[in-house]
């Protein structure tokens, strides 16, 4: 597996990492947490070295997850986690908190469930408006100082916040979500990340799922899958949104590569310092994203993809609105 490295950071991780997000949670039932903990064990073995969650997931059942499988592994792999949701007694979500003192303390819990002394990478999951990102910056940096984290992330924040967290500690790594057909980050964040020197993080690099092929306007989804509420995965928006995979699937027939494979080696010839987390709970698939990092995109295949994709244009918004509030801020 190729290596790369997130920004100025000096922070190298393979080049795709694994998203764990969906083991627990948000797209229907929990799979078996054994069968996980294999999965992800066999992911170390084909040379995935970065692995991505957040107390959030489950909640907090994922970062165990994580932990348990990754514990025989650690000093050879990177682990990623987040901070910044209030929590009520039953896990629920109560809204957004990166008050310093909260950051310590969801610090101090995830480094008991990921089993570690130490996190490599801790993000903001959300920007919170009431707390001014110097504020979380400085907190994040205390817990550098201490040796508990080493490295700090933001996810889904806009240019402004960026710039003024990086003033205060450095910022290694963005994560947000960005695909074929999620490329709004092309227009501010990723000049803004190239200039300071921040590596990238696409989550849904293979948009939920929806650019491998495999689901269309008749796919049902298990009541507790996330994509229910999603305007972009309406049986009207599945149809329309065809002429994507469509177009994957044609131009992935003469590079040998699946529609999947052609969306994530197209994510990783944007820019080197950029690193997809694609998530699965299928050995297949685990096998399947791995063989993108071997497909090669010339530069008049990106032209190619770019002009034609340029005339889809991708129906429904990738959020709900109320969720859609908290990004970009």
């Amino acid at each position: 597996m190729q290596k790369r490295k997130l920004g100025n950071s000096n922070l190298e991780v393979s080049a795709l990492g694994l998203g764990c997000m969906g083991m627990s949670y948000g797209y229907g039932p929990a799979a078996d947490k054994q069968e996980m903990i294999s999965l992800i064990r066999t992911a170390v073995e084909r040379g995935i070295a970065f692995f991505d969650t957040a107390e959030v997931y489950g909640p907090f059942t994922n970062e165990e997850l994580v932990g348990e499988a990754l514990a025989p592994f650690r000093s050879q792999v990177v682990i990623a986690t987040k901070f910044g949701f209030k929590l009520g007694p039953n896990g629920e979500q109560l809204g957004v908190d990166s008050r310093p003192q909260h950051v310590k303390e969801v610090a101090e819990a995830s480094l008991k469930r990921l089993k570690t002394d130490t996190i490599d990478l801790f993000y903001q999951h959300r920007v919170d408006p009431a707390v001014p990102i110097e504020e979380v910056a400085g907190a994040v940096q205390d817990l550098i100082q201490q040796g508990k984290v080493k490295h700090f992330g933001l996810s889904e924040a806009g240019v402004e916040t960026i710039r003024r967290a990086h003033a205060v500690q450095p910022v290694t790594a963005l994560q947000s979500e960005y695909s074929l057909w999620w490329r709004k980050p092309e227009e501010e964040v990723l000049p803004t990340l190239e200039k300071l020197g921040i590596g990238f993080v696409p989550f849904s690099p293979l948009g939920k799922g929806f650019l491998t092929g495999k689901i269309d306007e008749n796919t049902t989804f298990d009541s507790s899958d996330f994509r229910n509420i999603v305007p972009r995965f309406t049986a009207e928006a599945r149809k329309a949104n065809q002429a994507l995979v469509d177009l994957l699937r044609s131009i992935g027939e003469r590079k040998n590569a699946t529609p999947a494979q052609l969306a994530l080696a197209w994510l990783l010839a944007q820019k080197p310092w950029i690193v997809p987390i694609p998530g699965t709970t299928k050995l297949n698939r685990l096998d399947e994203n791995i063989g993108a990092v071997s497909v090669e995109l010339a530069p008049d295949d990106l032209r190619e993809i770019d002009s034609a994709a340029s005339k889809i244009e991708v129906q429904g918004a990738r959020y709900p609105e109320e969720l859609e509030r908290r990004t970009g801020l």
